[in-house]
């Protein structure tokens, strides 16, 4: 995928983040433990949260800062890796959290990618910012899954 506005990567990792969600909700459907189940439903339930959280961003954000042009920003194709990916009826919690831990860390390194790519200050802070926030509700995702561990 090749993106040259801002409006377009944020739209996209928005996107991406419903693949994601549609990727837990299949797993979701072929898990035998109801603790995976239970943990893929959390992480159904966190992937639309940031879905609408971006969304509402792009409602709100200026459009100078949403109309950046950027030269040579590519990312795979995410939505294809999340359809082709796949855990066994009996995976365990831990699987799970690495492929989660694995998806999210490709698009919070989108993100970085793109920050330190921006022409001007103002914009790479405000990326920078939503990098912080993402990796903040990741710190958390994991420490209530950890959580999970201990009912």
């Amino acid at each position: 995928m090749r993106i040259q506005q801002l409006s377009e990567l944020l739209d996209y990792v928005a996107n991406c983040h419903l693949d994601m969600e549609k990727l837990y909700k299949r797993l979701d459907r072929n898990a035998d433990s109801s603790r995976v189940k239970m943990m893929l439903t959390y992480f159904q339930q966190h992937q639309r949260h940031i879905y609408e959280t971006l969304e509402s961003y792009l409602e709100d954000a200026p459009s100078r800062i949403l109309n950046t042009w950027y030269k040579d920003i590519t990312f795979e194709d995410f939505s294809k890796r999340c359809n082709e990916t796949s855990l066994p009826a009996n995976m365990k919690e831990d699987e799970v959290l690495e492929l989660h831990l694995d998806l999210e860390n490709r698009l919070i390194a989108l993100l970085e990618k793109t920050a330190n790519s921006s022409p001007t200050d103002e914009i790479k802070s405000a990326l920078m910012d939503l990098v912080r926030v993402a990796q903040t509700q990741q710190k958390r995702l994991v420490h209530s899954t950890i959580r999970m561990d201990d009912i």
